[in-house]
């Protein structure tokens, strides 16, 4: 059976203005500085969802234009085939996948479709994935060799000297893999951080510490499914990473409870998970993310993004707000809360 992860955007309520002032005629309240790129709209088309930036440009009616970033697939130092299939599979409201981070290598990467990339379209983000350190020093180096805008580093990806265990779940891992990063480019770092984790926080200070510009939060959630039929996992790396609006709920906790840690720091960070409508992109920027992420709804919409920037643009004239930044981080909560929900 397959499930429908198609969702109807809800209807967006303005609150009547208040004391803030309307936006001018002719500003850009979308447009906005992510560590001092100048991005057009708070919209960024995520790593593995859009190839290398032009998958989606052969589409009519798609524009790399309508996202202010494009993060690019992940790349590693030498080409990689992938996993076997299974690769992805539908679930009640999300996806599983397990590509196996496919792709041809950074020589490739740098040389040949770099090159082919419209850079005054939007910004274009290179995604560095490795099983070393080594690994993931190499990669970013070779990027900052070249034209790519920025750096997100993978540190979901597994540690084969360490037996496989993904270097993201370990705030120490994370931040020898940030550090060590850090020393070989002078471009935006963006630490992209796991949710499979004990404490996000602690994991975002260290990548803080460590020299990470900005935070891209959540990655997905690691996940199966089962053929009952053949009893086999239905995935043929039998775990995958669960995406889509199932993961919104996490997603947006995590990135409310990073925003505590990157906050003082003035460090920005890249919402995402589960975002299929202009509301969810709200909930998320309220939350304390700078910039959403937009992944698997591409997938059966590839015209979101204009949508998304139109919700997002009508909300602020509603609210009186003049640009995007002015809603950031603006959640209400109160001093009590804790990290512990009763039920039952």
């Amino acid at each position: 059976m397959r499930y429908a992860i198609i969702r109807a955007m809800p209807t967006l309520k303005p609150e009547t203005p208040g004391h803030r002032a309307a936006a001018a005629p002719g500003a850009q309240p979308l447009s906005l500085a992510f560590c001092g790129l100048p991005f057009s709209s708070p919209i960024v088309l995520l790593s593995g969802c859009v190839g290398f930036g032009e998958e989606y440009t052969r589409i009519e009616g798609f524009s790399n234009r309508d996202a202010g970033a494009i993060v690019l697939k992940g790349t590693t130092g030498k080409p990689r085939l992938g996993n076997p299939p299974h690769r992805v599979y539908e679930t009640p409201a999300g996806m599983l996948n397990a590509i196996g981070l496919q792709n041809p290598g950074v020589d490739h990467v740098v040389h040949e479709i770099l090159p082919q990339l419209d850079f005054s379209e939007t910004r274009f983000i290179a995604n560095v994935c490795g099983s070393t350190i080594e690994e993931y020093v190499e990669v970013t180096r070779r990027f900052d060799e070249s034209p790519i805008d920025a750096v997100e580093i993978n540190i979901s990806c597994p540690n084969v000297r360490e037996g496989g265990v993904a270097f993201g779940n370990y705030p120490d891992m994370s931040a020898q893999v940030i550090a060590a990063c850090r020393r070989v480019t002078a471009k935006p770092l963006i630490a992209k951080l796991s949710p499979n984790q004990t404490d996000i926080r602690e994991n975002a200070r260290r990548c803080i510490e460590a020299g990470a510009d900005a935070l891209a939060v959540i990655n997905t959630i690691m996940g199966m499914a089962i053929d009952v039929r053949t009893r086999r996992p239905v995935i043929g790396n039998v775990q995958g990473g669960l995406s889509g609006p199932a993961i919104k709920p996490i997603a947006l906790l995590k990135v409310h409870q990073v925003y505590e840690v990157a906050r003082p720091h003035k460090v920005p960070i890249i919402g995402q998970g589960g975002i299929t409508s202009a509301a969810d992109a709200l909930e998320f920027l309220i939350a304390g993310a700078t910039a959403v992420g937009i992944g698997t709804a591409l997938f059966y919409d590839p015209m979101i993004c204009k949508r998304v920037n139109e919700g997002i643009a009508e909300y602020l004239r509603g609210q009186g707000l003049v640009s995007v930044g002015e809603l950031v981080g603006t959640l209400a909560t109160r001093s009590d809360t804790l990290d512990c929900a009763v039920s039952g």
